[in-house]
């Protein structure tokens, strides 16, 4: 008789983690009236004017962050936990778990470090400021993209390996991992930075498309 896998639905869950991240942006962008949300290697000065200016704004961006960072965490164990009991022995399911729980804790570093700049006399000086960002941006960005990457590297391998998706979305998945490492480059490579969102945002759109086609049942 078959058995089938409780837990929480991958692909709602993904929907969740996705749209929080997106509505972090969205807001941002219409609360501002399309203030661009700063970036390490824009003016310094204008990114400390725009947190003094914008901190109900940082808030709640780092607030909704904060809860893609913890639905990024639900999703991951509900994806190692699927792979688990379909049934994979390879290390891609641990890799998967590895990945998913580093890039939530990353995310959550980011939206915290939101938090913290939005707090009255945070970004009042200058080198506080500078050094809070950028932590934020490395975590948020640079060290969030790579460890998704890995997470969508150990669904899609063994994935391919079972079978439990098709050929080609697999090997999709593969690609996306490779740009989500390759983006880790923007670290010594700010021109590499672009690889950033391209990674970020495929690998959500693949983690809900993989988590609405896994085999519920063996």
């Amino acid at each position: 008789m078959p058995q089938t896998h409780k837990g929480p639905a991958p692909a709602a869950v993904a929907g969740v983690f996705t749209s929080l991240f997106l509505l972090s942006i969205i807001f941002s962008r219409i609360l501002t009236h399309g203030a661009p949300i700063p970036m390490p290697y824009g003016n310094p000065w204008l990114s400390q004017q725009y947190f003094l200016s914008f901190p109900s704004v940082v808030r709640l961006s780092g607030f909704l962050q904060l809860g893609a960072a913890i639905t990024l965490g639900i999703l991951t164990a509900s994806l190692t936990s699927r792979l688990l009991f379909l049934g994979v022995t390879a290390s891609g399911a641990h890799i998967a778990f590895f990945g998913g729980i580093a890039a939530s804790i990353f995310l959550a570093i980011s939206g915290l470090s939101g938090w913290v700049l939005s707090q009255p006399g945070a970004a009042n000086t200058f080198d506080t400021m500078r050094s809070i960002q950028l932590l934020g941006f490395a975590a948020g960005g640079v060290a969030h993209v790579a460890t998704l990457g890995l997470l969508v590297a150990g669904v899609a391998v063994p994935s391919l390996m079972y079978r439990f998706l098709p050929g080609g979305w697999t090997t999709v998945g593969i690609v996306i991992a490779a740009l989500s490492e390759l983006s880790s480059f923007s670290m010594i490579l700010p021109q590499a930075s672009f690889l950033l969102p391209l990674a970020r945002f495929s690998a959500m759109v693949w983690l809900i498309v993989a988590g609405a086609r896994l085999p519920q049942t063996q």
